[in-house]
């Protein structure tokens, strides 16, 4: 197969940032994606419906001319969202789903939520009006092994979570263990899982194997090859329940090359580029655009796509860095051969 044609995808999973960062990474999920579900991670998080709204306007307007781009906005929740926002973002039309960080999980998640029985009027909302819940899987529980804590996230919180409120919608974003495809497998078709295509490609041997790999570090961190082996098998069964989400987390070089280096991948320029290289090294390329481009659109309840883009099989060299304000950024495989590029 030398090219591959696809319905237009979606990323269900996006960090874009802010200023001058936002407009320096924005161009590249646009070039690729239609639509993508933004994180509200900024500091200060994006709490209420006029705070996504602020921020919609912010990513339309650093969008380039042409662009044919919408961002599907979400609110960061908190021990003190009230119901009243909850409705408020059903209402709106552009919030899509709250996200849930467990304080002090990963990057700028300081305002997260501690003890998710006092989200519980917030929660019971949004089960009502059928208003995603997207989580980041892991226990903050510095007790806990940084490799176990997803199983151990999942067991204490989001099982019986999602007991108590079987209709609640909830994605648990970015998994990375053979536990969590278990789990979201287990569930009813409110349950589903975006997967990076950094934790299809990668193991745990990336982040250290021949010296410390910052720019391969990430959270959830990635885990044994078995469950890399899961992760794969989830994503090209064809189930509906596995949608793309990559996770495209910019940090400037230098907070990534630090002593305390901050979790991230930066993959939105080549992101489809590098899914293909997990789904053929599967032997799957027949499967990825239900995987890119429907099962997510299905399961938020919006029309697929219909433009088409295609990938055709041509060697190029991920750059060694990228513009990023007054920094630069560092994508992930920087300096290293892709074997499928995006047709212009």
């Amino acid at each position: 197969m030398q090219t591959l044609t696809l319905t237009r995808p979606d990323d269900w999973h996006l960090h874009l940032r802010d200023g001058a960062a936002l407009a320096a990474v924005l161009p590249h999920t646009a070039r690729q994606f239609a639509r993508a579900i933004v994180m509200p991670n900024l500091k200060p998080p994006v709490t209420s419906v006029a705070q996504a709204a602020a921020y919609r306007q912010r990513i339309l307007a650093a969008l380039p001319a042409g662009s044919d781009f919408t961002p599907l906005m979400t609110l960061y929740l908190t021990e003190a969202t009230p119901p009243e926002e909850i409705e408020r973002a059903k209402a709106c039309g552009f919030v899509h789903a709250v996200k849930y960080y467990p304080a002090g999980a990963t990057t700028h998640s300081e305002a997260g939520v501690s003890d998710i029985g006092k989200c519980r009027a917030a929660l019971e909302r949004m089960e009502a009006l059928g208003l995603p819940l997207l989580v980041h899987g892991e226990t903050a529980d510095a007790a806990v092994d940084i490799f176990d804590r997803e199983r151990v996230f999942i067991e204490q919180v989001l099982a019986p979570l999602a007991q108590r409120l079987p209709r609640l919608r909830l994605v648990l974003e970015h998994v990375t263990t053979r536990e969590g495809v278990e789990f979201v497998e287990s569930c009813g078709p409110s349950v589903a899982a975006t997967l990076t295509a950094h934790h299809l490609l990668y193991n745990r041997n990336a982040l250290l194997a021949g010296g410390v790999r910052p720019h391969h570090y990430c959270l959830p961190v990635p885990k044994r090859e078995a469950h890399r082996q899961a992760l794969v098998q989830a994503a090209v069964s064809g189930s509906a329940k596995f949608f793309l989400g990559s996770d495209s987390a910019p940090h400037a070089r230098g907070a990534k090359e630090a002593a305390c280096g901050c979790a991230g991948c930066y993959t939105a320029l080549h992101a489809l580029e590098l899914y293909a290289e997990a789904f053929e090294a599967a032997g799957a390329l027949d499967r990825l655009e239900a995987f890119a481009s429907f099962h997510g659109a299905d399961f938020y309840g919006l029309p697929r796509n219909t433009a088409r883009l295609t990938l055709e099989r041509a060697e190029w060299r991920v750059p060694q860095a990228l513009p990023y304000g007054d920094d630069v950024l560092v994508p992930l495989r920087a300096g290293e051969t892709l074997n499928w590029r995006l047709k212009a």
